[in-house]
């Protein structure tokens, strides 16, 4: 049995992320959120673009004020966007309004209400310091330097200031494809019709594996429910192969007499890395690769790329446990993430309840993580059943109780992944 953090770095030893070449495509900036960047993103322009002001004022030579108390006032406003800017005379100072671009000649802005108007001129009412409310012409990005790196998954401020930069455009990795199966005889399509009959159950992790791939970046691949026969789980395994990056079955990998997936992928030529790891939910995980004729995805030099299966347990929790611990980064890393994407990040939290393991395997306990008066607050649920779907609902956040840890007080502090 291996611990969790062997498991871990052995899948992500395994994985041979996506060329930044030839697993790329150029997509628009309005449908890249949430993509990783192939490249690093650089502008032509400056940013901001040209001197301009920050605040409703007026613009002005700030050595003007050694020589003159009051300055005159031009009789052409700058409001943003006008391309007409009149150098300044000596002594002369232009409303301008937030964004307006300085004239020439220009260093400083005096907010509207430090001013007093008398006539056609103006008095400072408050001392004002050269530059003040000036936003100079490449103060917040100089054109030419990274802006961001590759391996960046962008988020909507990004793509602002993407935007902002003019990069109509965005060099992103492919999204990896995860064929999804699940495998039982018990299992029945929720497309079905037919009543439930006893002893069946709705083929749910279909649809949860589906909605973590989409929040993992990746494209889920469905293919239903196997029934546990050896054909046909042989036949859908080739298949999964043959069309997607990485596999995903749930169920068949335990030591029951109808768990057939060990034996088929060894026979079938697979690497078996894994068969079991000391974590509760989800000890029964298979972690195999194929590299031979039935795997068409190729690296950037031509060669076959190591394509991983996951088998992760049937019951629901189990399965999801297994994904957001192990599962999740190896998409990331696949699809050309960063490397703090591949690793869960952990906080410490107070539990406002006990939480209890046995000590055997590294435990992990869903909840709700809040924060109260800057602190974290975990609050699990009451039912911990890895068959128990209803008790994950509206989950955010894992408790974690290493090995030989068998008891964490109320009030305490425990390890908390977010999920």
């Amino acid at each position: 049995m291996h611990s969790v953090s062997n498991t871990e770095s052995t899948i992500l030893n395994l994985i041979q992320p996506f060329d930044a070449k030839t697993d790329r495509e150029q997509i628009d900036l309005l449908q890249a959120l949430g993509r990783i960047l192939a490249e690093d993103i650089k502008s032509e322009l400056d940013f901001p673009h040209w001197d301009n002001s920050s605040m409703d004022g007026y613009a002005f030579r700030h050595a003007d004020l050694e020589e003159v108390e009051q300055l005159a006032i031009a009789s052409q406003d700058i409001p943003a966007g006008s391309t007409e800017a009149p150098p300044l005379g000596k002594g002369e100072c232009v409303r301008i309004f937030t964004g307006g671009m300085l004239p020439e000649g220009a260093d400083t802005v005096v907010m509207q209400e430090d001013v007093e108007i008398v006539g056609v001129y103006l008095r400072l009412k408050a001392p004002s310091t050269k530059g003040e409310y000036v936003r100079h012409q490449g103060e917040f990005y100089r054109s030419g330097i990274t802006l961001l790196s590759k391996g960046t998954k962008l988020v909507g401020t990004d793509l602002g200031a993407l935007a902002a930069l003019r990069c109509q455009t965005v060099p992103v990795y492919r999204q990896p494809k995860v064929a999804i199966f699940s495998t039982g005889n018990e299992l029945v399509s929720l497309a079905s019709q037919d009543p439930l009959k006893l002893g069946q159950i709705i083929d749910s992790n279909q649809y949860t594996l589906a909605a973590l791939v989409t929040q993992a970046g990746g494209i889920p691949l469905l293919m239903g429910a196997v029934p546990d026969r050896q054909e046909s789980l042989r036949s859908a395994i080739e298949t999964a192969i043959a069309s997607a990056d990485l596999v995903i079955s749930s169920g068949g990998v335990s030591v029951g007499d109808y768990d057939y997936i060990d034996r088929i992928l060894a026979e079938m030529g697979a690497e078996l890395h894994i068969q079991s790891v000391a974590i509760k939910p989800g000890k029964p995980l298979t972690v195999a690769t194929f590299s031979s004729s039935l795997n068409n995805a190729l690296t950037a030099s031509g060669e076959k790329r190591c394509q991983l299966y996951f088998g992760v347990p049937g019951n629901p929790v189990s399965a999801m446990v297994s994904f957001w611990r192990f599962i999740r980064g190896a998409i990331a890393k696949l699809g050309g993430g960063n490397a703090s994407s591949w690793y869960p990040q952990f906080i410490l939290a107070q539990t406002t309840q006990d939480l209890h393991a046995q000590g055997r395997r590294e435990t992990y306990l869903w909840g709700h993580l809040a924060w109260k008066s800057g602190r974290a607050i975990f609050d699990p649920v009451e039912n911990y059943s890895s068959g128990n779907l209803i008790s994950v609902i509206g989950t955010n956040a894992l408790a974690i109780l290493k090995v030989n840890q068998t008891y964490v007080p109320a009030g305490e502090t425990v390890a908390i992944v977010q999920i």
